[in-house]
């Protein structure tokens, strides 16, 4: 096994690597503020929760539906060629829902700028399966680990800076810097020619034909279902802390799974593996399920701190396997949209069980409401399975 330095090292060191890393994961902490800043932001100014609730609802919403098909143009006509216009259009968006003078106005600008917001997280997988593709297609789970930790990185800090920003009463600031973030990075990352892939051109046919094969659909599955594991940990680990009258552990133990996933996130990028993608992931998702089902069970938040934890750190490995098997089972003409459709279904997945999480809560309790993780955990190993079944019969050299 090679040493533990040359997993990271060797990624940052190809030439304008880290020059798109740093500057994607910069917008990326924008984009995580963009959401919990409109809540703030309309909040303050309407009072209603309502209109706050909806224009976050319909930013993201637009951002999972658009986003797909923004990609499709990126990878047809290039990074470079698309990505500024797409950052007009969500500035000018933003702009809107800060001048909005009534409820519906802001919605709909919100909307809007939910619809246009880049995909820089997609955008950066494809610029490492770009640089890495061939003899060096070995790193692309170190590259793609590095992502991870990223998008981890930016959902932490990013929900933190809005919060307290808001909490002072800069709701307008807040809205403010997650776009500066957004459109700096973007743009940072638009001038950057040399490593972005080349635009495959091709129909919009033979595109969706590329996408619609039945590997990428289970990898889609796939998605969704570790977004139905995020949006039932989301809403369950509060709703027991608040009905075990401690409301205060809710931060900790999320806290404690977050610092979870980033060291288990570093780690499994430090390492390259002989074993098969394929094969990982099954052991991954089994780990995942098998420490799932402790959930339910938990008669305390420490127990359920230590079972949130272990679950927790089997969530990056699958993240990153989840990246390499579509690099490496998607054309590169179609790439930036099989990552942006991955995380369309992972939002979609996310926002189901967020939602029949609160029903159960509001039902039956906590515990029901925890038992939807062992479920979608067990979707996950199902999938995985099916998945390992599929490229044994194919073959390595169709995936």
């Amino acid at each position: 096994m090679p040493p533990a330095t040359t997993g990271y090292r060797s990624v940052l060191r190809t030439p304008g690597a880290a020059a798109f890393f740093l500057t994607a994961a910069v917008g990326r902490v924008g984009i995580a503020m963009t959401g919990l800043g409109l809540v703030w932001l309309l909040h303050a100014r309407t009072g209603s929760y309502t209109t706050a609730g909806l224009a976050a609802a319909g930013f993201a919403l637009a951002e999972a539906l658009i986003g797909p098909q923004s990609a499709r143009l990126i990878d047809r006509f290039g990074q470079t060629r698309v990505l500024p216009f797409c950052l007009l259009a969500h500035g000018a968006a933003v702009v809107g829902v800060l001048a909005s003078t009534t409820q519906v106005t802001a919605i709909v600008a919100a909307t809007c700028a939910g619809a246009a917001v880049p995909q820089l997280g997609a955008l950066s997988a494809a610029r490492w399966a770009h640089l890495l593709r061939g003899e060096r297609a070995d790193e692309l789970p170190s590259a793609f680990s590095l992502e991870s930790l990223a998008n981890a990185t930016a959902f932490l800090l990013g929900p933190v800076l809005v919060t307290a920003l808001g909490a002072g009463g800069n709701t307008t600031l807040a809205s403010a810097i997650a776009a500066t973030l957004i459109l700096g990075g973007g743009a940072a990352l638009a001038a950057q020619h040399r490593t972005a892939p080349r635009p495959e051109g091709g129909s919009a046919r033979g595109q969706r034909s590329s996408l619609l094969q039945p590997t990428f659909l289970l990898l889609a599955l796939l998605n969704v279902a570790i977004g139905l594991y995020f949006g039932t940990m989301g809403v369950s680990v509060s709703a027991f802390a608040i009905s075990h009258g401690m409301p205060g552990a809710a931060a900790p133990i999320i806290a404690a799974a977050s610092l979870s996933g980033l060291i288990s996130g570093w780690y499994y990028g430090l390492r390259r593996r002989g074993t098969p993608a394929q094969r990982q992931l099954v052991i991954a998702t089994a780990s995942l399920t098998g420490a799932s089902v402790l959930l339910p069970l938990a008669p305390s938040a420490l127990w359920l701190g230590v079972a949130v934890v272990a679950a927790e750190a089997a969530v990056p490995p699958i993240l990153v396997l989840l990246n390499v098997l579509t690099e490496k089972t998607i054309r590169p003409s179609v790439l930036t949209q099989a990552f942006t459709w991955n995380n369309s279904a992972s939002a979609a997945g996310s926002a189901l069980a967020a939602s029949l999480a609160g029903h159960a809560a509001d039902t039956w309790g906590a515990s029901a409401s925890l038992a939807q993780a062992p479920l979608a955990g067990l979707l996950l190993l199902a999938l995985s399975v099916l998945l390992y079944r599929a490229v044994a019969h194919q073959g390595d050299a169709e995936l």
